[in-house]
Order: C-alpha cells, then sequence, then structure tokens
C-alpha cells in the first residue's frame, strides 16, 4: 500500500474505497469487506445518505476504529 504523509506527520493511505451512489446496504457490505481485504481509507459524505451503513460497515470488519481513515463532506 503506498501512503502519502498528512501535514500532522499521519500516514494516509493513497488508494481506498468510495460510497458515493452506493445505497446503503451496499455500501455497509463494500466497506466492510474492502476494510477485510487490507484498505483503510473510507469516503463518504452526509449528502451520499449511507454515513451510518459506513459506520455499521466498518464495525462489522472487526477494524480497529482507530485504523481507518474516514473522510466525510457536510
Amino acid at each position: 500500500m503506498e501512503y502519502m504523509t498528512l501535514n500532522n506527520g499521519l500516514q494516509c493511505p493513497v488508494i481506498g474505497i468510495g460510497t458515493f451512489m452506493l445505497a446503503p446496504n451496499d455500501a455497509q457490505n463494500s466497506v466492510r469487506e474492502a476494510l477485510k481485504m487490507g484498505y483503510s481509507l473510507v469516503d463518504t459524505a452526509n449528502a451520499y445518505v449511507n454515513e451510518r451503513a459506513v459506520g455499521r460497515g466498518i464495525k462489522e470488519s472487526g477494524v480497529d476504529r482507530e485504523d481507518v481513515f474516514l473522510s466525510t463532506k457536510l
């Protein structure tokens, strides 16, 4: 996995999963499986109306929340 260094020194993956246009159930399943496969960056937004489902997917993946980069937009 390739990473970039953020201004605060954290390493952020350059490739992740986006959830635009995914129905909540699809977002939940896709996020869960992507995290299980080793992805650690998830992008969502309030306008996508699937943020709760993304959260459920993160929880179901078994990956510690502090190991997931989550980007969202208002």
